[in-house]
């Protein structure tokens, strides 16, 4: 397995079990749906950009089965960094021209797609250690700032600068507590 592959895999298992050994990755791979799809989504994209052709395509399959029992929908294209945390599955459907920072939690139910019309016509950029709650929305080419927590049920279609704690439909920002709190066992701290 490639070094920086295997540096992402076990970042991300630090991020769902605070731990990084062997024994962690296999009850994670096992128990933790969302662990297990974006463990199969991180090869599928390494295979693709090593032109690894029978492993991508294997790959491919087993992504695309996983896709269909946990109702998560996130492309290969789409980049996203290190420490990826997928906290319950179910409704994710993520456009494949999204950039997502580092340390950034979803929950089921959320949305990032793309607007096809108008000013904000593109995808979002997420920042780092970003909390995106149940059932959010987050469509547009816009920028959600670092430390950013999106409430649950939030349609967001506009900029949201850092530290922002943005709630509602239409969407409002309420204070500048940002994700304290929300966001455990980031990637730095692990270093």
């Amino acid at each position: 397995m490639n070094r920086d592959l295997k540096k992402s895999i076990l970042e991300d298992l630090y991020r769902y079990t605070g731990k990084s050994d062997l024994k962690h990755f296999l009850k994670a791979i096992i128990t933790i749906p969302g662990f297990r799809y974006l463990f199969h989504l991180r090869r599928y994209r390494f295979f693709y950009e090593k032109k690894k052709r029978i492993r991508f395509f294997l790959a491919r399959f087993r992504l695309r089965r996983l896709s269909y029992k946990f109702g998560i929908q996130i492309p290969y294209l789409t980049k996203i960094g290190r420490g990826f945390y997928i906290g319950h599955f179910g409704g994710i459907v993520i456009n494949p021209s999204v950039t997502i920072g580092d340390n950034v939690n979803i929950a089921q139910g959320v949305t990032l797609g793309q607007e096809n019309r108008g000013e904000r016509r593109g995808s979002p950029r997420i920042g780092s250690k970003v909390w995106i709650g149940p059932n959010s929305v987050v469509v547009g080419k816009i920028r959600i700032g670092d430390n950013v927590l999106i409430g649950a049920n939030s349609f967001i279609n506009f900029d949201v600068p850092d530290e922002a704690v943005v709630v509602g439909n239409p969407s409002r920002i309420i204070s500048y507590k940002g994700t304290d709190g929300y966001i455990n066992r980031t990637v730095e701290e692990k270093q």
